[in-house]
Formats: C-alpha cells, sequence, structure tokens
C-alpha cells in the first residue's frame, strides 16, 4: 500500500551494507587504523558489485 511490505532490492541492500561499512572505517580510523583499512577494502568490494549491477 505505501511500500511497507516492499521487499528491497539487490542494489538497495548492497548500498546500505556500503554506507555501513563506510561509516564503521570512518569511526575505527581514530582508533585502529588496521581495522579501519581492512572495513573500507570490504566497502570497495561492496561497490565494485554496485558496479556491475549497473
Amino acid at each position: 500500500m505505501f511500500g511497507i511490505f516492499k521487499k528491497k532490492t539487490q542494489k538497495e541492500k548492497l548500498q546500505e551494507k556500503y554506507q555501513k561499512l563506510q561509516k564503521e572505517s570512518f569511526n575505527l580510523s581514530t582508533t585502529n587504523r588496521k581495522l579501519s583499512d581492512q572495513k573500507a577494502f570490504e566497502a570497495e568490494e561492496i561497490m565494485k558489485q554496485l558496479e556491475k549491477l549497473n
């Protein structure tokens, strides 16, 4: 009716995951650089998947 029961597309799911990883990477950048870099790498892998969908 108002999109309440609308399922998210694969693209929307990947975008949310990408944003979450970017935010985690930013938050970790001040405390744990190695873990921050790992999260940034994971986010880039998600971005590559998003580009393949387009």
